[in-house]
């Protein structure tokens, strides 16, 4: 591995400057934009919180009450299928031992969430409840393969674990993470941009 995990991370940041993610008022906030983001774009989700927000339909207690809750996230795509996970979500939240719980225990309840896959319960174990896991999304693995950074075929523990032996604190995960989407969104796309790149010595492996 050419690469450092930790120098690709000071290269990014020292790049596109921290990013402040997750974009939301409340760690249950954060869990909401979790799920409606899958298999859309933010700027659906967005109008899909914007909408439960002016319903006053942002809190798990309110998600379970609301009747129109279909209704208002349609702009984010698989209402129905979303609405069921919304309340999924919502009911886990007004478990009064999250908090007790430790990062591997929660994780495994999450995952035990009808629809919640690995990217979404660490979505919401790092931005929500601040738990030192990393999330490791299509972005990730497309940019590191090209780096050179990782080798073979998708492995979400395996990528996570790479990550989380360098980086330890839950800021510079929460960063981290953001960065490569930044640089993905911005050069790293399917289509490499690769001469505005400014990571030397790529080796420009194909990614297909």
């Amino acid at each position: 591995m050419w690469l450092r995990i930790t120098h690709l991370y000071r290269l990014l940041k020292d790049h596109y400057g921290e990013q402040h993610w997750w974009p939301a008022d409340t760690p249950f906030e954060v869990a909401v934009g979790a799920i409606l983001t899958q298999n859309t774009s933010w700027k659906n989700v967005e109008k899909a919180i914007y909408n439960l927000k002016k319903h006053n339909c942002i809190t798990p207690e309110r998600i379970l009450q609301c009747k129109e809750l279909e209704e208002l996230i349609k702009p984010a795509g698989f209402y129905r299928q979303k609405a069921e996970r919304l309340k999924n979500i919502a009911s886990f939240f007004l478990r009064k031992d999250i908090d007790k719980m430790s990062t591997e225990k929660l994780r495994e309840e999450l995952l035990n969430i009808k629809g919640v896959g690995k990217e979404t319960a660490d979505s919401i174990l790092l931005y929500a409840f601040d738990r030192p896991v990393f999330v490791v999304d299509k972005y990730t693995y497309r940019l590191f393969v090209r780096l050179g950074v990782w080798k073979g075929r998708f492995d979400y523990e395996g990528i996570r674990n790479l990550v989380e032996r360098e980086i330890k604190d839950v800021g510079d995960l929460k960063e981290f993470h953001a960065l490569i989407v930044e640089h993905s969104k911005r050069i790293c796309k399917k289509k490499p941009l690769c001469n505005e790149c400014f990571i030397g010595q790529c080796p420009r492996i194909p990614f297909s």
